[in-house]
């Protein structure tokens, strides 16, 4: 093996590639449901269920929405975002409107107090985030994330309903 670190950076054979990501798959469940947990320990502060908190999330960064829309961007069956959607219009966060693409399928927006709610619990949790530490750089930040969206693509045509 070479010092340069160069055989790092070439791309892994199948048979080696496949239990790496294993590594990966180990982490990343452990880590969402604890996330998860944490989310839900949140809920006593902005009365934000996980599945609510998910749907204001998608709305804060993408604009309007329709509940399947929300649910292929999740990888969630419709029917759990139309429960949700119901819950936050139930508590006034989120407000359905005219879809002039689609008359059946409403357009579900943020509500003020809806966007009040989701800028607070995304501060908190950024505030929680600051404290990861380990030195991280924006490269392995930006590699990290190109392995999970590959893992994700890998899965595209998963059936969620």
């Amino acid at each position: 093996m070479s010092d340069t670190g160069n055989d790092t950076d070439k791309p892994l054979p199948p048979d080696e590639l496949g239990p790496r990501l294993m590594e990966v798959f180990d982490l990343v469940g452990p880590l969402y449901r604890r996330v998860q947990r944490k989310v839900e320990q949140g809920e006593a502060v902005e009365g934000l269920s996980v599945g609510v908190r998910a749907v204001l999330d998608l709305l804060h960064k993408h604009g309007p929405m329709t509940v399947p829309q929300m649910g292929r961007a999740q990888a969630i069956s419709r029917q759990f975002v139309q429960r949700m959607v119901n819950d936050a219009a139930a508590r006034g966060l989120v407000e359905s409107t005219p879809n002039p693409a689609h008359q059946r399928s409403s357009l579900i927006r943020l509500t003020d107090r809806g966007r009040a709610a989701i800028t607070a619990a995304v501060a908190r949790e950024h505030a929680v985030l600051r404290e990861v530490g380990g030195d991280l750089t924006d490269a392995d930040l930006r590699s990290c994330v190109r392995v999970l969206a590959q893992m994700l693509t890998l899965f595209d045509t998963v059936d969620v309903n």
